[in-house]
Order: C-alpha cells, then structure tokens, then sequence
C-alpha cells in the first residue's frame, strides 16, 4: 500500500497524478505507482479531470520598487528590480523570471591604493607622490561622489621572507638609502577621504622598505582590506574598488609553512595602530579565500603591475570574479590612465550569480542583451541597462523555506528570494470517517485509505487483532530486507505481488520470483532451449548451462583412456570443468598440488616392507594406492625416494590414475642403507684422543712455568752485576776460633 510520504515521492516524479478513490481504479496486485501518468492515460483509465492532481509552481513578487532613473543622490538608488520574490516549486519543474539592472550615473565610488613598498617600487613611490592631484581628478570625472584611501604592505617580518637581524629589521634596505622605514606586513596609511591634502600629505611621508625574497604578502594585504571594512571606511552603497600596484609575485597558502606558520588564516580582521597583528601567526590566505571575501563585500581589485607579472595576475584575475589586469609603465607614471579604463572595463560589464543555495536547488541565467552568450550559473552583459531570465529549479523536497540572494557582482543591491516546494497532496478529501471505499474502517485521504485502529490493507479489510502492523509487516520481509522485495503489498502479513509490465506476475513467499530475468543466449531467455524459473534456466532434456546454450555432450572431455575428465571434474557444455587446482583441457595435471611423491612415502614405507607409522593400519590408510608391485629395476627416468623408519633409502614410481585419489606405484626391492659405524674404533680413538689433548695441555703448562722461571733467573743475574760492593770488616762481627798464646811457652 502507497503511504502518504511514499505518494509524496510520485508527487516530485510524475506530471499527473490520479487521486481517485474508486474501488475499481487500481486493481488487486496492482502498484499504486500507477496513480502516476499522463493525463490522458488516466482518463482512460477512468480517473476523472476532478481527481487528477498536478501542482503548479507559483511565483509571488514581495517587493518591486521601480528602478532608479535620475543620477544619485544622496538617498539610497534602486538599481535592481524585483528586490524580493517568492517562489513555491514543484520538484523537478523549473520556474523563470525576469531580472533588471540599470547602473545609476554618479554613483559613489571607494577606492583604495594598495601599494607594495618593497625596495624595488623606490621609483614607483616617487611617482606616485606627484599624482595625488591627477588621480582625485580622474576620479572626480567618473563620479562626484568618490573617495581615496591608502595602503601599503610589504610581506611577513620572519624568515625567509624578512632579515630578522635586528638592525635589518630597522632598516631592511641598502646601507645607502638613507630614507628606509622598518619591516612590516601590511599597514593602512589612510581611511577613505574626499580630501586631496590629506591623501597627499599621508602618501608624501611614505618611505621604501624591503624583504628577502621576490613574492611580497599581497593577499594578507587584500584579505585584510576586504574585512576590514570600519577601518578601511568602505561606504554602504558605492562602488568598492581595490587598485593594487607591484612588481612581483604573491605569496600563498602554504607558504607560511617555511617560516613555522601552521595556523590557516581565518579571514578575520586583525588590525591595531594601523597595523596587521597577526602577519607572523597566521598563514597566507588561499586565493579561494581572497576571492570570496572580495566578492561578499561586492570589492573589485584593479592589479597594476609590471610587465614582468602581467601574466601571473591574470591568471589571479581568472579566479577572482570582476577584476582587471593593466600594465605599470616602469615609472608607474600611467597609473591614472591605467585605473580609468580598469574601471570602465569592470563598470561596462554587469555579471550577476547568486551567493550559497540550498542542497538540490539549480539556478541558471539567460542574459537578454545582445552577445550576452547561452544560458549558465552566471549571466554575463555589456551594457547599462540590462536583463536577464532567472531560472530556478528544486530537485526534490526541502523541509523548511530556505532563501538565498541573487545580485551582479560588485554592487550592493541584491534580489532576495525566499523558496519553498509543494511536495503536500492538495486534496478534497471526503469527510465521512468510515468511508465505503475502506470497508468502513477508515477514511479516504488523498485515494487512499488510512485504516483505523487495528485494520491495515490496501482498503482495510485486514484484522490484525492482537498482532500488531510491525510484527505482520516483518513476515514480509526476506532476511530482514525489504518489505516484499519491493514487488507486492505486505496484506495481513502475507505479499500480495504485483503484475509485472509484461503480464507476468512476481510469485514467491516474499513475491522473490520472476520468470523474466533469467539468463539470455542469443537475445532468448534461456537460449529458447529452456524455461524460466524464479531466475534460474530449467533447460530442456537435451540441453544444458546457465542459460541452456549448450548441447548436452562429453566427446571433447574424454581422454584417451575414455574416461570424463580424468575422473577430476565434469564436463560441461563440452568442456571440463574441473575441481580446483587441476587445468584443462582434461583435468590432467595440477601445478599447484603437492607431489604425491611426498604425499604418499609413508604408504610406499608400509605397503612394500611394512615397517613406518601406518604399518598396523595399512590397507585402510593407504587405499588411495589402489595398485601395487614389487620390482628389481624401476622403468626409465627420476624416482620418487623416501627414508623409511630404519634411515634407508626407498626408491619407487607413482602414477595418478582416474579419479582424485587413485595411484598406482611401482616399489624398487633393495632398499639403500647406510653401513653401521666400528663402535670399538670410535672408543679407541676418543680414549687416545683424550690422553693426546690431556699431554699436550701438561707439556704446555711445563713450557709456561719453564719460561717464567728463565725470565726470572735472568732478571735475577742483572740485578746482581749492578751491585756494588766495599771490601772491610764488620765491627761486629767476631771470629769463631780463638787463639790464646802460652806465656811459658819458649818455643823449645
């Protein structure tokens, strides 16, 4: 059953749509999408003119003041008309109006001189001193109502763009120039004014100053002169114009990184004595940034530049909406001309777009002015007056109203339009409570039936009792999908399918099945050799494949053995299909098998000389070896070998036969064995061995001890020839014999 945010949805697709709730308009198993036609197919159906519904869109005009005529004047001019408008759409119908824009004669003018004061702009600087008078003049030509400001900016005072040693910061020109002021970013000089002393008298106390590098912080500067609107004294309604005036380069997003700048610049104003506070926090902006800000504050930038970077800034000027490009003589002495026809190029040209639109909303403009060029997000004309068609398309429903502004860019009068879209059922709908039509259980709204409480169906006539709608509803879902698989009504928790567009009608527990999107063959369901059901081929006797393309026959799958594939697949459609691993075209081989000469050792172990792990079991372990024999010699060619229980070499030959795991093996009698080790040799040898390294080990020890104890003795007999001895005796000493002579011994 249709619900009504469901016939909401019809209601965006279809141009017509019936909401008659007679019994017999749509028939059981019916989708009630059907409701959705043309007119005259639902006519013929039986739908009356009364009950076709097709919503139109509406446009209303809230605010239409007449444009401007006269040349400005103090109070505020009307240049675009309508101001405001109304507009409820149908989704997918488009709705188009006409806009107006006339630019009115005098209109007031801001414009702020932008320079950079790099070093190299030293005789653009004094040009520039000489032309205050010229450029009020030129200015005073194309409005009464214009006024000056003035600017300048160098770039970051931080490395690599800027010397940052301190008497370089003071004076970042060379040791010659004797008028240098200190580094800065971006300082404002002087707020918007009618007065030529002023500007003259400000611009004159302007000194050169320098960096490091080529590429200068233009945007910081831009950005900073975009949003800072109070300071700058940019006028509600005048024509904003930047002329910005260099020689180099610019420096974007992303370059702050090799200073260590990792903040993003947020587009914010930081201004405090004139100065740009955040020039050494905050990266450079993007030019997507500078863009956006110039065009929220309807600001057009005029780029005087050398001749050097003529082609950089028109490039910059490709992105950024209603900007011109003019070559600086090398002097910048033709900057007033150079100004002057900038801004009759931008005043000459009208671009109108729209600011941020709401999801699913399309805009296009077709300009009616002579070359004004196809239709587009923008509309583009060269002329004063000018119109163009407004086309504005929903693509679907939007929730609430939603508004955005429409206006040329440059200029501050904007057209508001406030939109909607008719997505509601505008319905008659019958008072009665218990309608005849819903089985007196409910009430018809918009054809159909909305059921009272405990009833539900296409026209109430299901009782769910104590069930309730959820639970009868879930039985409808497959696997917890969608609801009759979006091919039947959910009644009483049972798929009423609906009638297929052919005739045919899904069936199925959950109206699943379909006999119509089955494979075809040829352009013929199931090749016109089968029947389709529930999308899968039911091929005829003779016939097989998904879509009964092929002749049932084996004669390209037999081998020459006759059997089907090897016994490893089936053959299908003439050609075998075989289980993984094993290649066409009869199953013969598999690369990426393991070897059975690997495989099946332990079998070859148990079935010749019954010895191995499978020795007790051996006929039910290994029966994949179907055939065996024991032989003298192995036919020609690499055997198989594996080393058995006892570490002999076993030599055999295996083959595959039909079939998975099925072999044949011829196994080699004589085993290949190792001799046995001499166990008393090994003894001996380690006994004498051990003596042999033990004598050693004591005859190197007697060879140490040896000639330590020479070294010893010969240290011993050098310190023995450096002695030196007196001859004397020892007081002390007393001779051991003593002689004592005989006093009466006479000698006789």
């Amino acid at each position: 059953m249709l619900s009504i945010p469901a016939l909401r949805h019809h209601l965006q697709i279809c141009f017509y749509l019936c909401l008659s709730h007679s019994q017999n308009f749509t028939k059981p198993g019916e989708q009630e999408a059907a409701r959705c036609d043309t007119r005259a197919q639902l006519e013929e159906r039986g739908c009356m003119g009364n009950d076709i519904i097709s919503p139109m869109n509406t446009l209303t005009v809230t605010k239409n003041t007449a444009l401007s005529t006269n040349a400005f004047v103090k109070d505020e001019p009307i240049q675009l008309r309508p101001q405001e408008v109304n507009l409820k759409l149908r989704p997918g119908l488009p709705r188009t109006f006409k806009l107006d824009f006339r630019r009115v004669e005098g209109y007031p003018v801001d414009l702020y001189y932008l320079m950079d004061l790099s070093y190299s702009m030293e005789d653009d600087l004094r040009s520039i001193k000489t032309l205050g008078n010229e450029l009020f003049k030129a200015l005073q030509g194309i409005t009464k109502q214009g006024r000056i400001g003035f600017g300048s900016f160098v770039d970051k005072t931080v490395l690599p763009f800027t010397n940052t040693n301190p008497e370089k910061l003071k004076k970042p020109c060379e040791e010659k120039e004797l008028f240098c002021q200190p580094a800065f970013g971006y300082r404002h000089v002087l707020s918007m004014t009618e007065n030529k002393a002023d500007f003259n008298r400000e611009v004159d106390k302007q000194r050169i100053s320098g960096n490091l590098d080529s590429p200068e912080g233009t945007l910081d500067a831009i950005m900073q002169a975009a949003v800072c609107g109070d300071r700058i004294g940019w006028r509600n309604s005048s024509t904003r114009l930047i002329v910005l005036t260099t020689d180099d380069g610019f420096h974007m997003a992303g370059d702050g990184k090799l200073a260590g700048i990792l903040e993003p610049n947020d587009e914010r104003c930081y201004m405090d004595k004139q100065l740009y506070t955040k020039s050494n926090d905050m990266d450079y902006p993007s030019v997507g940034q500078v863009a956006s800000q110039l065009e929220k504050n309807n600001i057009q930038p005029i780029f005087a530049v050398t001749k050097n970077m003529e082609n950089v800034y028109r490039e910059l000027s490709r992105m950024i909406p209603k900007s011109e490009v003019g070559v600086l003589s090398e002097d910048s002495k033709n900057v007033v001309e150079l100004i002057q026809a900038a801004y009759n190029r931008l005043s000459s040209k009208v671009t109108v777009t729209h600011d941020a639109l709401p999801d699913n909303v399309r805009v296009t403009y077709t300009p009616l002015c002579p070359g004004g060029g196809p239709a587009g997000d923008k509309g583009v004309c060269d002329n004063v007056i000018v119109s163009f068609n407004v086309t504005v398309t929903a693509d679907e429903c939007i929730d609430r109203e939603r508004s955005f502004l429409i206006g040329p860019l440059g200029i501050k009068d904007k057209l508001k339009v406030s939109l909607s879209t008719r997505c509601e059922c505008e319905c008659d709908d019958p008072k009665e409570e218990n309608h005849k039509d819903c089985d007196r259980k409910g009430k018809v709204n918009c054809g159909m039936c909305s059921c009272n409480a405990g009833f539900v169906g296409q026209k109430c006539e299901c009782a769910i009792g104590e069930k309730d709608e959820s639970s009868l509803r879930a039985a409808c879902r497959k696997d917890n999908g969608t609801e009759c698989e979006g091919r039947g009504d959910c009644v009483c928790g049972i798929c009423q399918c609906y009638v297929q567009q052919g005739g045919s009608t899904y069936y199925g527990t959950h109206c699943e099945c379909e006999n119509e999107s089955c494979e075809k063959f040829q352009n013929k369901l199931c090749g016109g050799n089968g029947k389709c059901r529930c999308k899968i081929c039911e091929c005829n006797p003779e016939y097989e494949g998904t879509a009964c393309q092929c002749k049932k026959s084996d004669e390209q799958c037999r081998t020459p053995s006759g059997s089907v594939c090897s016994g490893r697949g089936t053959c299908q459609c003439n050609q075998c299909k075989c289980i993984e691993g094993y290649q066409r075209p009869y199953c013969l081989t598999c690369p990426a098998c393991q070897t059975p000469c690997i495989t099946k050792g332990k079998c070859i172990e148990c079935l010749g000389f019954q010895t191995g792990p499978f020795s007790k079991n051996c006929s039910q372990t290994c029966k994949s070896i179907n055939e065996f024999e024991m032989v003298e010699t192995l036919p020609p060619g690499k055997p198989c070998d594996v080393r058995d229980v006892e570490n002999c070499r076993v030599f055999f030959i295996i083959k595959q036969l039909d079939g998975e795991d099925n072999y044949f093996a011829q196994i080699l009698k004589t085993r290949e064995c190792p001799e046995l080790p001499n166990i008393y040799a090994i003894i001996g040898g380690s006994i004498a061995g051990v003596a042999l390294i033990g004598l050693l080990i004591l005859l190197i020890i007697k060879a140490i001890l040896y000639m330590r104890d020479v070294k010893e003795f010969r240290r011993f007999e050098n310190e023995q020839k450096k002695g030196k001895w007196t001859p004397g005796d020892n007081p002390l000493f007393m001779n051991a014999t003593t002689t004592v002579a005989n006093p009466t011994f006479t000698g006789e």
